[in-house]
């Protein structure tokens, strides 16, 4: 009991500053390409925008293959692109690259079915009224399907918190690698448990919220 009170009171606080850091740049990544990536399948598979089969194709294969790989082979597989790109295979910022890349791919897909959601009809009716495709995009598709969009964010989060501690296999730091080290590794069940907890209450706090934020949104 001394050791796991002593091995929390040294790592914990450094394990949740890792994991805060990966999970926040993966998120704000993901959201921004993954989001664009997203709203680009959905205007090249409609109708009633740009049409085009080919390049929605290209785009819906390469975000296939990545989500169709599970993590942890991934993360080995694009090791010499961290490398690359952080000079490191080790460490929060190392696990960072594979993380944000998979949740980039998981999050185009999420906000495609977010846009396809929204009533065709609203579209079409502002088509219709003439409105400009900026204001299409920006004060009806995304204001329509932003409920939608608020619980694929809350989805993609939890993935990502899942991400985080799975990158502790290769020493990507966090949570998780506290876990590995000591709870698996050196048999210190202790800080297993407290581990497992810390993540089971940050992913039941992240859904409660999300889903509050969503219904009270969908409401309106």
């Amino acid at each position: 009991m001394d050791s796991t009170i002593e091995i929390l009171k040294n790592e914990l606080g450094q394990a949740v500053l890792d994991s805060g850091k990966m999970i926040g740049t993966a998120m704000i990544i993901s959201l921004i390409i993954g989001g664009a990536l997203g709203l680009i399948l959905y205007l090249t598979s409609s109708n009633l925008f740009f049409k085009n089969k080919l390049l929605n194709s290209i785009a819906g294969f390469i975000i296939n293959v990545i989500r169709s790989l599970p993590f942890v082979i991934l993360l080995v597989l694009l090791l010499p692109l961290t490398k690359i790109i952080v000079g490191t295979n080790i460490g929060p910022e190392a696990a960072t690259v594979p993380i944000t890349i998979a949740a980039i791919a998981f999050f185009a897909r999420l906000s495609e079915g977010a846009f396809s959601e929204v009533d065709k009809g609203v579209i079409e009716a502002a088509i219709s009224s003439g409105a400009s495709l900026y204001l299409i995009l920006f004060d009806v598709l995304i204001v329509e399907a932003f409920p939608s969009l608020i619980r694929a964010i809350t989805v993609n989060l939890v993935s990502l918190i899942g991400y985080s501690a799975m990158a502790g296999i290769v020493g990507g730091g966090g949570i998780g690698d506290l876990a590995i080290r000591y709870g698996y590794y050196r048999y210190e069940t202790g800080v297993m448990i407290v581990t497992v907890l810390i993540l089971l209450i940050l992913v039941q706090a992240i859904q409660l919220i999300g889903d509050a934020l969503a219904t009270k949104l969908s409401r309106r």
